[in-house]
C-alpha cells in the first residue's frame, strides 16, 4: 500500500475516552476520507482499540493499536501537570497495562466531584447527571473535555479552549489535580506490551515566550526520557510551525527516535481539527508510518 502525505493519522481519540465518534464510525470515516494508516490513541484505555478490532478493519487501510497514557513528569522535574506518552503496537489485552490504566481511570471519577464543587461555588450550576445529559457521555465516563464542552453548551464559555484557559486548566478555578503513572512506568509498560513510547505533542510542553519546557530545556527532558526507554517523538501536530518541526526532528535524528505524527482528532468536541489534515495544512509524511511500522516489526 502507498501512503500519500496527508492520509496518515496516528493520534485520534474514540468515545472510549474523550473524542465523539464511536471506534467503528472511527474507521467508516478514516475510509471514507481515504486515509491510509491510523492509530487510535485513547486517554489512558485500550477499549476503543479492542472495539475497533472487534469492528473489523477493511483492506483499504492499515490501523496501529494505540494509546495516550496521562504520565507524571520524571522525578525531579520542575515541571508539573501531565506529560503525554504516546504507545504504538501493544497488545490490546495487555494485563498489567490494563490494570495500570484502571488505576488512572479511577483517579480521574474521583477528581469529577471535586470539579463540580469548585464550578458549583463559582455560581456555575453543573453535576455530573447534567454533564452526562449534555455530552452523551456515562457519568463514569466523563473527563475534563466532557465539562469544558458542557460549559461550552451551558453558555458559560466560548469554546473548549476558553473553558480551560479560564475555569479548567492547571491554575484556574476550578482545577483539580490526579494520580499520574510515572513516566518510566508509563514508558515501561507500554514496552512490556511489546510497543514503542512515542512523547505526545512537544509543543504543548513549550513556553510561548521562551520556548522551553519551564525549568528544563526539551533536549533535556528527551534525555532523561530516552534513557527510560523512549523510542519517539511526535514531530507532526496540529499548530506546529515549520522551525518547530525542524527543531522536533532534529531532536529525534540525534538520538535515534522516531519521527510520529497525528491530528489529536477528537470530532465534535473540538470540530477545527480534521481526522488526516488537522487545520487543514497538516501532512504526515509516508515515511513517518513506514518507519514505524517496520520498528514495530522488528520488535
Amino acid at each position: 500500500m502507498d501512503y500519500n502525505p496527508g492520509t496518515i493519522d496516528l493520534h485520534i481519540h474514540s468515545t472510549a475516552s474523550d473524542g465523539s465518534l464511536h471506534p467503528e464510525q472511527i474507521i467508516e470515516y478514516a475510509v471514507k476520507k481515504g486515509l491510509s494508516a491510523i492509530a487510535i490513541t485513547d486517554h489512558d484505555t485500550l477499549a476503543g482499540v479492542r472495539r475497533a478490532l472487534k469492528y473489523g478493519i477493511p483492506d483499504t487501510i492499515e490501523f496501529v493499536t494505540g494509546i495516550e497514557i496521562s504520565a507524571g513528569f520524571p522525578s525531579g522535574s520542575g515541571s508539573g501537570g501531565s506529560l503525554h506518552i504516546l504507545g504504538y503496537g501493544i497488545e490490546p489485552d495487555h494485563p498489567d497495562l490494563d490494570r495500570e490504566m484502571e488505576k488512572q481511570h479511577a483517579a480521574r471519577s474521583g477528581r469529577n466531584p471535586r470539579i463540580i464543587e469548585k464550578l458549583n461555588a463559582m455560581g456555575i450550576p453543573a453535576s455530573l447527571k447534567a454533564i452526562s445529559s449534555a455530552t452523551g457521555k456515562n457519568e463514569t465516563e466523563i473527563a475534563r473535555p466532557h465539562i469544558a464542552d458542557y460549559l461550552v453548551k451551558s453558555g458559560y464559555a466560548a469554546d473548549i479552549d476558553d473553558a480551560f484557559d479560564r475555569v479548567l486548566g492547571k491554575g484556574k478555578p476550578a482545577y483539580m489535580d490526579k494520580y499520574r503513572v510515572p513516566a518510566e512506568k508509563a514508558i515501561g509498560l507500554i514496552l512490556s506490551a511489546g510497543g514503542i513510547a512515542v512523547l505526545a505533542h512537544p509543543r504543548l510542553l513549550l513556553d510561548p515566550e521562551t520556548g522551553k519546557v519551564p525549568d528544563e530545556n526539551l533536549e533535556s527532558l528527551v534525555d532523561r526520557l530516552v534513557s527510560m526507554g523512549i523510542g519517539g517523538i511526535e514531530t507532526y501536530y496540529p499548530g506546529q510551525t515549520g522551525d518547530q518541526i525542524e527543531y522536533f526532528k532534529q531532536i529525534a535524528e540525534t538520538r535515534g527516535l522516531l519521527t510520529t505524527g497525528g491530528t489529536d482528532f477528537h470530532g465534535d468536541i473540538n470540530p477545527e481539527i480534521e481526522m488526516g489534515t488537522g487545520a487543514g495544512d497538516l501532512a504526515v509524511p509516508p515515511f513517518v508510518f513506514s518507519r514505524l511500522k517496520r520498528a514495530l516489526a522488528n520488535r
